[in-house]
């Protein structure tokens, strides 16, 4: 059994992971060593994110409330001038949209074939997006 941030690394992280990648190279025009660079990783995993190799486990390229969280994430990254916590917390919030829509919920059961993905409430309900009363709030905090 994996806990749910475990699920996560192994899902979700890459994910957003290609798509920080996907927006360096084509809506930043950076090439891949470049965008390689700025991420820390090597010029074949930005070759593999772009072609939808790597990191695609989750579709994320059509949650519009992600969408802003990269280009925030990929700001702070080309400026090489971020505070870390601050790139984290983007990281988080990312997740938590993510688990929020319960786009994980097949990774989890593979980690636990008893668990009753129906029945299980846990990522909405340890999720702070979700409580918030006003759905615009959310995109305040970006």
């Amino acid at each position: 059994m994996l806990i749910p941030c475990e699920v996560a690394t192994k899902s979700v992280v890459p994910a957003v992971r290609a798509l920080i990648a996907k927006e360096l190279v084509e809506k930043r025009s950076l090439n891949q060593d470049e965008a390689a660079e700025v991420l820390g990783v090597s010029q074949s995993a930005v070759s593999k994110y772009t072609r939808k190799v790597r990191g695609y486990t989750v579709k994320l390229d059509d949650i519009q409330e992600i969408e802003p969280i990269i280009g925030r994430i990929v700001d702070m990254l080309i400026s090489r001038t971020y505070d870390r916590k601050e790139l984290l917390d983007f990281f988080c919030q990312a997740c938590m949209i993510i688990r929020a829509k319960r786009l994980m919920c097949g990774y989890c059961k593979q980690s636990d074939p008893n668990l009753v993905t129906e029945n299980c409430a846990f990522c909405p309900s340890h999720n702070p997006l979700l409580q918030m009363t006003n759905p615009s709030a959310t995109k305040e905090k970006i």
